[in-house]
């Protein structure tokens, strides 16, 4: 029986050859096989081996040290193609200084990528993308001047009169996953891994073109030993397995914490009454937003104001049960975690593979999605990927409101210094931000409001001052806060004046006041 060899990390890294591209699988820092990964880095400090890399991710993959940062170097790093850079801050300067060539896929097109490689097919072919910055047309997904004359990773076609993007296959010399458990043949679980990711595919995508597949384990057992249905990845896929020899470090479940079963669903922890987020501009934008909500609803939650807020509003005003609550990583109900542990959750009841919650979010679509923008136009473009020189990328950003029936973006008004008060149910505005985000022409497409409003999709833009709802003809400025000045406050903080509702509203007073607001009632469609 073909089974892996049992290397050391420096062992291992010498299957990965000068000039080879390589996939990773992980998400922030969960998964992320650090053993290995400090060992590429450490190899070509002290040997210049290996060097010239094309790196493949799916999503961010680091906690701002760990993961990916390992890969920093120039000459370790040649070529990016990722999904998320947000908390990668030495990748976002090396590809906003020009220092390696990038390119940027949605998330969830390239979890599903894999899948396509693995069995042969010409590529991922899918709507998502179209009009966005990862349309050819309008750039390619490429994130920096030099990559502008590098070959197009991405192409457009035509079926049953019907266009289409085309994400073509990226051949891999090797990949590196991680898993819980591996027994002396080789057989890997992720039973203690705290998300299920896109091992498998991206393993049999690596195979297709004959890379190579490193895994780092945290546990030897016997063969025999490991339930069939637990092993995500069988032995003889694996080429070398790589034993962690300091779990607390390099074999966490998140940056946070080496391990907490609640996570990972091995326990069920009793639910505590959540304490509430103190009132803040944040606060109130994730209480406006979560009024759309309707009972049976299945939500998602994006990094930043939704994650950290959203969630909290619901459980502060005694709604979870009314409603479901997703994560992109695959998660079910639950206390999602924010920042540098986002995608995972406490007391969840359903983890499902990356690449197949992408099916979800890809086909029927979320209920509601809420999502984190840096920018929106009068066309209703949304920029949420690349804000000032620093590409943050896509994530799941593009995939999810693809196709969602109704998507909440959540932003502060203005950006760089904004401050705010709260008094008698009104919004006092202590000092402006420098930073205007409604503006003329937004740096990149990430989100497109003309195809949105062809499709009749529905659209609101929540923030601390004011609401936009995406109609025919754009976007409508449909109520603003109590205690703000229209003028001055904002149409004065425009690059554009919009269409102005005619029946313009003030927001619900009780959203800027300590005490819960009542969410239930709109949930339940009891008052607008």
């Amino acid at each position: 029986m073909r089974k892996p060899e049992f290397l050391t990390a420096e062992e291992a890294v010498k299957l990965i050859p000068d000039g080879a591209t390589v996939a990773t699988v992980g998400m922030t820092l969960i998964s992320a096989a650090e053993t290995v990964l400090k060992e590429i880095e450490r190899s070509f400090l002290e040997k210049n081996t290996p060097r010239d890399l094309t790196l493949v991710h799916s999503c961010g993959q680091s906690d701002r040290d760990r993961g990916i940062q390992h890969f920093a170097h120039e000459g370790l790093l040649k070529k990016i193609v990722g999904g998320h850079w947000g908390l990668q801050p030495k990748i976002m300067e090396m590809i906003s200084e020009n220092k390696i060539f990038a390119y940027c896929f949605p998330q969830g097109q390239f979890a599903q990528l894999y899948r396509s490689m693995a069995g042969g097919e010409p590529g991922k072919i899918s709507k998502v993308g179209l009009g966005t910055f990862i349309d050819p047309r309008m750039g390619g997904g490429k994130m920096n001047d030099i990559t502008q004359n590098e070959p197009d990773m991405v192409d457009i076609v035509t079926i049953d009169g019907e266009e289409y993007m085309r994400y073509k296959p990226i051949p891999l010399d090797a990949v590196i996953i991680r898993g819980t458990k591996v027994d002396e043949l080789g057989n890997l679980t992720t039973d203690e891994e705290c998300m299920q990711l896109e091992v498998f595919s991206a393993v049999l995508a690596a195979k297709k073109f004959g890379g190579k597949v490193i895994a780092q384990a945290k546990h030897l057992v016997k063969a025999g030993t490991l339930h069939p249905k637990q092993v995500i990845v069988p032995g003889v896929f694996i080429d070398a397995v790589v034993l962690c020899d300091d779990p607390q470090e390099d074999h966490r479940m998140t940056h946070s914490f080496y391990e907490d079963p609640a996570y990972c669903g091995d326990i069920r922890e009793p639910d505590a009454a959540p304490s509430p987020q103190p009132l803040s501009l944040r606060k109130v934008i994730g209480r406006r937003a979560a009024m759309e909500i309707r009972e049976n609803d299945i939500l998602n939650v994006g990094t930043g104001i939704p994650n950290d807020t959203v969630g909290s509003v619901i459980a502060e005003e005694g709604v979870g049960g009314d409603v479901t609550l997703t994560v992109e990583s695959g998660i079910y109900g639950g206390l999602p975690l924010g920042g540098v542990d986002f995608g995972i959750a406490k007391n969840c009841y359903a983890l499902v593979r990356h690449d197949d919650q992408f099916d979800f979010y890809n086909g029927a679509g979320v209920d509601v999605t809420f999502m984190g923008a840096g920018e929106m136009d009068a066309e209703g473009n949304v920029n949420a990927t690349k804000l000032g020189p620093r590409p943050t990328g896509a994530g799941g950003f593009i995939d999810i409101t693809r196709n969602a029936k109704h998507v909440v973006f959540c932003s502060t008004f203005t950006g760089k210094g904004l401050a705010c008060s709260f008094e008698d149910g009104r919004l006092k505005i202590d000092q402006e931000g420098s930073l205007k985000k409604m503006v003329k022409n937004i740096q990149q497409v990430s989100y497109n409001g003309k195809l949105a409003r062809e499709r009749g999709q529905k659209m609101h833009f929540v923030t601390e001052r004011a609401v936009f709802e995406l109609r025919a003809e754009g976007p409508v400025l449909t109520e603003i806060a109590p205690g703000v000045d229209l003028k001055k406050d904002i149409l004065e903080q425009m690059e554009f004046t919009p269409v102005i509702a005619g029946d313009l509203k003030e927001m619900n007073p009780a959203l800027f006041c300590e005490q819960p607001f009542g969410l239930a009632a709109f949930v339940k469609g009891e008052t607008e």
